[in-house]
């Protein structure tokens, strides 16, 4: 994974394969960007004209290789496109500067050091660098065959080092963000990993274990449930989704404590680790993708081991509900009635609804420890996906307050979303003959209607929210910005300000 460091050197004493310089779009053509004096200066102010000849304009994504001015130590100046030039003195955002650095990291994969000469003001400035230098270098290559042939021979790896010019490597602040930006790339890495790994090699019970070993690692209390226990638990929901497949179904959790917390946050995430979509199998063009639909479990894991790393004064929970959604003789059939943890019966009307049913399960347990929120975050619905696109996740909530800190936070991080209602009129189409409730409603607002339906599992009293996040999670078109294509590692980043602002006391 590339190495993130900070340095005060004079962009042209320091030894690099590049210097990445930023470039934003002017009303007259492109202007450089703060933090590039030094390298324009040595283009006797010209930069910026080169640029333009050169068919730059500066905006956001676009890159620019130029040979670097005599006398630097670095043959190669990239400029990347930071977009247009910010109307105030506040200066680039720093979900800007995320976007620019990843996408200089991506340009320059098999590099073994770049300088990152953007416009760095203070900390957060520099903690954005390096989080998007991070993310945008990553690569997922673990299946690909290495150095036994020539296409292999040829394939670059990701940047090696990302050193942030004008951050102060002896700065407690400085210092402080760059720790915070190495805590929470690695383990949005990991989520980005479990999401790309292959339904065959990830499972529940070898997704339990590298909860398992993450918890050794970071000092957090694991416990996993498997089917013996889920069964004596009455698990109905998470036993009944994974009831057709080989692989049995797992609850895990996993407890970060600190001795000075006084809040308890419980994050709940949805971890099917194939949806086949069961009985009610998926058509041809919809399965090839599926072994993303775990992508929140593996958020909700990112989250409390990146709390545990960096120590944060809360309590966080974290619930993975861990199952494989397939056909087979022992299959949950549509019309089966399934008893759930909390006692309530659900008739199963579409076996490819079974996010909710392990949410469910896995919503009411975290609800017996009284936490004071909770966060659900799963790739639930497909209607959301047509509501708000493949970049926006959705955000329900019982409380509109904190329905619009979540979407606050995740403005902070840079994180796409959307506040969405939740229509009481819409339970209605749920109601069963059979059972206490049916997992299907009415089909136009189904995103909603999901939502409504996993309510229906939250403790009395406690403040939940739940994130839909099918859009994001997984990436079909190519990368953009410091995402790649395949995971996005979607939610985690949130999930992390969330735990911040409520170990702040800023969070209810």
């Amino acid at each position: 994974m590339t190495a993130l460091t900070l340095s005060t050197a004079a962009a042209s004493g320091l030894r690099a394969d590049a210097i990445v310089v930023g470039v934003a779009k002017g009303p007259k053509g492109p202007v450089v960007a703060p933090g590039a004096e030094a390298v324009d200066n040595a283009y006797d102010g010209g930069l910026a004209g080169i640029l333009e000849t050169l068919g730059a304009s500066g905006s956001e994504g676009e890159v620019t290789k130029l040979p670097a001015p005599s006398g630097f130590k670095t043959p190669v100046v990239v400029a990347v496109g930071l977009g247009a030039v910010p109307e105030d003195e506040a200066g680039y955002d720093a979900e800007a500067l995320r976007r620019a650095a990843g996408v200089a990291a991506r340009a320059l994969a098999g590099a073994k050091k770049a300088a990152f000469a953007l416009p760095v003001s203070d900390a957060a400035d520099a903690g954005a660098v390096a989080e998007g230098a991070r993310l945008g270098a990553y690569g997922f290559d673990a299946y690909k065959e290495t150095g036994r042939n020539e296409a292999a021979k040829g394939r670059k790896g990701p940047l090696g080092e990302a050193t942030v010019l004008g951050g102060k490597p002896r700065d407690a602040a400085y210092k402080a963000a760059l720790a915070r930006a190495t805590a929470v790339t690695e383990e949005l890495n990991r989520a980005r990993d479990l999401v790309n790994t292959p339904p065959n090699d990830l499972n529940p019970e070898s997704f339990a274990a590298v909860a398992t070993a993450a918890g050794k690692e970071h000092g957090i209390k694991v416990q996993v449930l498997d089917e013996k226990a889920l069964v004596k638990g009455g698990f109905g929901g998470i036993l009944g989704v994974g009831a057709g497949s080989a692989a049995g179904p797992r609850l895990v959790k996993l407890s970060y404590t600190s001795s000075k917390a006084k809040k308890h946050l419980a994050f709940v995430g949805k971890g099917i680790t194939y949806d086949s979509g069961g009985i009610s199998l998926k058509p041809a063009g919809h399965n090839e993708t599926m072994k993303c639909d775990m992508a929140g479990a593996a958020a909700v894991f990112a989250a409390v081991v990146t709390a545990a790393r960096l120590g944060l004064e809360v309590n966080v929970t974290g619930w993975l509900a861990l199952a494989e959604n397939m056909p087979s003789g022992s299959a949950t059939r549509p019309g089966d009635v399934l008893r759930m943890y909390s006692g309530k019966t659900v008739e199963v009307l579409n076996t490819d609804a079974e996010g909710r049913l392990v949410l469910a399960d896995a919503l009411w347990k975290a609800s017996e420890e009284k936490p004071d929120a909770i966060v659900d975050v799963a790739t639930l619905t497909g209607a959301m996906v047509l509501a708000l696109g493949n970049r926006t996740f959705g955000v329900m909530a019982n409380d509109d307050a904190f329905r619009a800190a979540i979407v606050e936070a995740a403005e902070e991080v840079g994180e796409e979303s959307w506040p969405m209602p939740l229509p009481e009129h819409l339970r209605k189409g749920m109601d069963s003959p059979t059972a206490d409730i049916a997992n299907m409603g009415e089909r136009m607002g189904g995103g909603l209607v999901a939502g409504l339906f996993l309510q229906e599992f939250v403790g009395e009293g406690i403040t939940w929210a739940h994130l839909d996040i099918a859009g994001p999670a997984f990436n079909e078109a190519g990368p953009f910005g410091y995402t790649p294509k395949g995971g996005t590692g979607s939610a985690v980043r949130t999930l992390v300000r969330l735990a911040e602002l409520t170990a702040a006391g800023d969070l209810g």
